[in-house]
């Protein structure tokens, strides 16, 4: 790490639903030498929660287990951009580029931000999230976005997409974020995201979820979606051969242990998902009033 992060108390830190792919993930980061969390079992909004609790880190690294790293020393630069220039963010729109979404741009997706935790908690309480009106500031909100980078299909308006869109409304309202450019990769599906000085940092695969699943059970959750498997392996292979690595071959007893795990997961996963429900019947209902008014 570079000698101007050593004050920093930097961490990494992965929400992850599959240990396989973390595993796969994990060694392409390990070479940052600092701690690595695996974050299991949160929602998509509590686990940023959980890392602002953290006061042993001063910045956050936050990386999705089917993000897979390109270049460590971009991502070390990104930092101490961030650092540098008083960001409290740095991330990908969810709209407008060239992730396979069409968000609102204002919030970064999750797949890789850098969050200045240190600088957030400076103003940061869940009531400040819940309390902030992202609506009655959406148009100067708007008019200060960089515009130029979006080249894709995105909405401003859109409010209820994620439930983590609350807190990056309120961060992107009360402190800067810089905004990351990114492209499709080849694969037609997967995003390379760059850092500030356009180089690459990793490539997100997306429908991790479907990682292991059958084509035959996917269909009835995501239309068209089909096994992605294949399509993920490559992206691991690609990514440690750009970085001229040996991919990780797993005994029996590390399958053995991914399988456990993964029971362990589901059998968590889906008591959280029912309790879901009524939020999710919520808010579609929602979107069909403003779609019926």
């Amino acid at each position: 790490m570079k000698s101007e992060l050593n004050s920093i108390r930097l961490k990494i830190f992965t929400r992850s639903f599959d240990l396989r792919l973390y595993s796969y993930a994990r060694e392409l980061f390990r070479c940052f030498n600092v701690p690595i969390v695996r974050l299991t079992d949160q929602t998509a909004d509590g686990y940023f929660y959980t890392m602002l609790k953290d006061t042993e880190c001063d910045v956050a690294i936050n990386i999705d287990e089917d993000a897979f790293v390109v270049n460590p020393e971009a991502v070390i630069d990104l930092v101490e951009f961030v650092i540098a220039n008083g960001y409290a963010n740095a991330g990908c729109p969810d709209g407008g580029g060239g992730c396979p979404r069409g968000g609102n741009p204002i919030v970064t997706n999750p797949f890789f931000n850098v969050l200045n935790l240190k600088l957030i908690r400076s103003k940061f309480s869940k009531e400040a999230v819940k309390q902030f009106d992202y609506k009655s500031v959406v148009k100067e909100m708007e008019d200060k976005f960089p515009k130029e980078i979006l080249f894709s299909g995105h909405n401003f308006n859109r409010t209820d997409y994620e439930p983590y869109y609350p807190f990056f409304f309120w961060l992107a309202y009360n402190f800067k974020t810089y905004y990351l450019l990114s492209e499709k990769h080849a694969d037609g599906i997967s995003t390379i995201l760059y850092n500030q000085n356009r180089v690459a940092i990793c490539y997100h695969s997306w429908l991790a979820r479907f990682y292991t699943t059958s084509s035959f059970v996917v269909k009835y959750f995501q239309k068209g979606a089909g096994k992605q498997k294949q399509r993920i392996d490559n992206l691991i292979d690609e990514t440690y051969a750009v970085r001229q690595m040996n991919k990780p071959r797993f005994s029996y007893r590390d399958n053995f242990r991914f399988s456990t795990d993964k029971m362990l997961r589901w059998s968590i996963k889906i008591p959280q998902r029912i309790m879901g429900w009524p939020r999710k019947w919520a808010k579609w209902y929602r979107r069909w009033q403003e779609k019926n008014r």
